[in-house]
C-alpha cells in the first residue's frame, strides 16, 4: 500500500529530522489521509505520555546536595591547601551548577518546542481540525469567551494572504489556550496563545531546540498573554502573521 512507505516516515516527520521538502509533502498527505492522520496522532498522544513519565525522575536539590557532599575533600592540615581545594571545589561547583542550569533551560526549550510541534500535528491530524468553523474574527474570539481564563484580539486580515478558518481549545500541560487556524497558499498555521503565568518561566525566542525544526516558528509575551505561530509556511509568512497579531493587540 502506498501508506507504508509514508508510514515509516512519521517517526522522522514528528522528530523534526525530515527535510523540509519531504516534511511538506508528509504533511500534506497527512492532512489528506485518516488512516495515516490517526497514526501520527496515536505517535504525537506517545510521545507527550513518555515525556510526562520523564519529568518524574528529575533530581530533587536535596539529591544534589547530598552528592557534592559527599565528594567534597576532607579537612587538610595544610590550610594553604585546604584554601585551594576550597576554591577550586567552589569553581567546580559553580561551574556544575551554571552547566545545570544550562541543561535544564535546553532541556525546557526543546520540550516546549516539541510540545508546541505536537499540539500543530495533532490538529492536522484530527479528524475536526477546528471546533469553531469561521473565517469572522467578530465570530471566533466570542466563542472561547467562558472556556478560556482570558481574552485576546485577532486582526483584521482585509489586504492580506491570511484567511481565518476557525479556532479550537488547546491545553499545554495543564494550561488551557486558544488555538487558531490560518491560511496562506495552502499552508495551513497555528496560533496558540496561552495565560504567561501560567507557563513554565524562559519561553522566549531563544527557546527553540538547537535541531533544525521542522516547522518555522516565532513567539513572544505580550500583554500578559504567550503567543506561538508554527506551520510550515515560510519564515516570512510566520512573520508577517506575527506582526498582525502583535498590531492587533
Amino acid at each position: 500500500m502506498i501508506c507504508d512507505s509514508w508510514k515509516t516516515e512519521l517517526d522522522i516527520y514528528l522528530d523534526g529530522e525530515m527535510p523540509s521538502a519531504e516534511t511538506r509533502a508528509l504533511d500534506i498527505h497527512v492532512h489528506s489521509c485518516p488512516s495515516c492522520a490517526a497514526d501520527a496522532l496515536a505517535r504525537v498522544q506517545m510521545k507527550r505520555s513518555i515525556q510526562a513519565a520523564g519529568k518524574r525522575f528529575t533530581p530533587t536539590s536535596e539529591f544534589r546536595r547530598r552528592v557534592r557532599t559527599s565528594i567534597a575533600p576532607k579537612p587538610h592540615r595544610s590550610f594553604g591547601l585546604t584554601w585551594m581545594l576550597a576554591a577550586a571545589l567552589s569553581l567546580v561547583v559553580v561551574a556544575s551548577s551554571l552547566s545545570t542550569y544550562m541543561g535544564i533551560q535546553r532541556t525546557r526549550g526543546e520540550q516546549a518546542y516539541s510540545e508546541i510541534a505536537d499540539l500543530h500535528v495533532a490538529a492536522l491530524a484530527s479528524s475536526s481540525l477546528v471546533d469553531v468553523v469561521s473565517t469572522d474574527r467578530h465570530t471566533v474570539k466570542p466563542w472561547f469567551q467562558g472556556r478560556i481564563p482570558f481574552a485576546f484580539d485577532l486582526p483584521e486580515l482585509q489586504n492580506s494572504d491570511f484567511s481565518l478558518l476557525g479556532g479550537r481549545m488547546t491545553y499545554l500541560g495543564q494550561t488551557p489556550g486558544a488555538h487558531l487556524i490560518y491560511d496562506v497558499r495552502k499552508h495551513h498555521i497555528s496560533v496558540l496563545v496561552f495565560q504567561e503565568r501560567s507557563l513554565a518561566a524562559g519561553l522566549d525566542a531563544n527557546f527553540l531546540s538547537p535541531k533544525k525544526p521542522p516547522f518555522n516558528m516565532e513567539t513572544w509575551s505580550q500583554g500578559g498573554l504567550r503567543y506561538f505561530v508554527i506551520g510550515d509556511a515560510s519564515a516570512v509568512d510566520i512573520d508577517r502573521l506575527a506582526k498582525l497579531l502583535k498590531t492587533a493587540s
